[in-house]
């Protein structure tokens, strides 16, 4: 009996280390060269696949060079294709804009890594434009008129915007003469630029990119309204990464701004833009605001908006 006792305990003994031993073999195969961490991006502002990836390979090099992790880095089609593969469990690191953040939350796929840092914050902000000699005063004002949306699961050119107009009374779906899709801040922009609709929405981040690249001349636009403040696009987790190697992440990119070797111009945000740092600390709760403005904009506004897109 006590042979048999002893056996027992032996094996318990094996079988226990056995599965120590596939765990830590299970987190130290991800990331490694022939198995990378899979990263996808949502799409940027008016640039292509392989422009927004360049944005945001800085970032991605500068941690693989501080940890000797390994990426595959990809953009997915639109916000809600990056939703659906992070809850597809198809990408194990997803770049998100806040309320496409909040949607992939709710439904249980991730977690939040970290937001950017520049100069000191962690929000931006999204508005409304209209041509500088536009009779347009306010938000009300816009009823009968043609307004250039980007992306209905985008932050700063929809949400914020549809939020902001039921807020003055202004039903989008309703009293727009025009709703315009174009899928991207830069292509809102463009739209009023090349005088398709009188007023369009994108994020203040994404009008100074175009007048930084001169693709625009600013004396010829004003801003009608700007949002509250919004918590910058996060770079999320899978939930189902192993806690280990949530923390390794956690640590790698709050850490990668001071990083040996790692240069400024390495860390890296939304539009290839550089950041001070990346906020591993940043909470959920500061992402109620975006929760509570997405549940004003519904899924029957939505869909009533882009009935009204194809109706053009």
């Amino acid at each position: 009996m006590k042979y048999r006792a002893f056996t027992r305990l032996i094996t318990a003994g094996l079988l226990a280390l056995i599965v120590l031993c596939n765990a830590g073999l299970a987190v130290a195969e991800y990331g490694t060269a022939s198995n990378p961490l899979r990263v996808m991006l949502i799409p940027a502002d008016g640039g292509t696949e392989s422009g927004t990836r360049a944005d945001f390979e800085p970032l991605f090099n500068a941690v693989s060079r501080s940890t000797d992790l390994h990426f595959n880095i990809r953009v997915g089609q639109s916000y809600g294709a990056v939703i659906e593969a992070i809850n597809s469990n198809l990408v194990d690191i997803a770049f998100f804009g806040p309320v496409s953040y909040v949607q992939a939350r709710q439904r249980g796929g991730a977690e939040l890594l970290g937001v950017a840092v520049d100069k000191g914050s962690s929000v931006y902000y999204a508005g409304i434009f209209v041509p500088a000699n536009s009779p347009v005063k306010s938000i009300t004002d816009l009823k009968g008129k043609r307004v250039s949306f980007g992306d209905v699961n985008s932050s700063s050119s929809f949400t914020y915007q549809v939020a902001m107009m039921l807020q003055s009374g202004l039903d989008p779906a309703r009293d727009l003469g025009e709703v315009r899709m174009t899928g991207s801040h830069s292509n809102s922009l463009m739209a009023l630029s090349e005088g398709l609709v009188d007023a369009a929405c994108l994020s203040f981040d994404s009008y100074e990119k175009a007048v930084n690249q001169k693709l625009i001349d600013p004396s010829r636009f004003r801003v009608l309204v700007k949002s509250d403040p919004i918590p910058n696009p996060p770079l999320a987790l899978n939930t189902k990464l192993p806690k280990q190697l949530k923390a390794q992440l956690k640590k790698a990119f709050g850490e990668v701004h001071k990083a040996p070797g790692i240069r400024p111009e390495m860390v890296r945000g939304y539009g290839g833009k550089k950041v001070d740092r990346y906020d591993t600390a940043f909470t959920e709760a500061q992402f109620a605001k975006p929760a509570a403005t997405l549940a004003k904009v519904t899924d029957e506004i939505k869909a009533a908006m882009l009935r009204r897109t194809s109706q053009r």
